[in-house]
């Protein structure tokens, strides 16, 4: 993944909106859909969109399998990263959690989630896989 020197990366984590989701997905920065699978399967999914669920339909975390799976589609803790859930609640507490306990640098939320941020703005999902 090659990153244009233009494009400037905050450290930390932080909100993007659609338009800057789109740019990071042309230059092949991983997306993850954190919900549920009968939330894919209601609404679809961000295309090339990653599905790993960190809370399951009862709340209960999955955060040690969901870091197994993360450190096999991000290359290290400096590299950028998208997640994303329904209405963006879910990933400011992962959000937070990634940068100051676990330690990476680049991570980003789409801002509103998929409803407010993608689908109310007319971008297209994909069926889940």
């Amino acid at each position: 993944m090659s990153i244009p020197k233009s494009m400037s990366l905050p450290e930390g984590f932080s909100e993007i909106d659609n338009i800057e989701l789109k740019k990071l997905r042309s230059h092949k920065v991983p997306i993850i859909d954190i919900r549920t699978p009968q939330e894919w399967q209601q609404g679809g999914i961000i295309n090339e969109a990653h599905q790993m669920m960190f809370f399951d339909a009862f709340g209960q975390d999955h955060a040690k399998e969901w870091i197994d799976e993360l450190e096999k589609t991000v290359k290290d803790k400096t590299s950028p990263f998208v997640i994303y859930c329904a209405h963006a609640n879910r990933t400011k507490a992962i959000g937070e959690w990634l940068t100051k306990q676990m330690g990476y640098n680049h991570v980003y939320e789409l801002a509103g989630g998929i409803e407010h941020g993608w689908r109310n703005l007319g971008e297209e999902t994909v069926p889940a896989k």
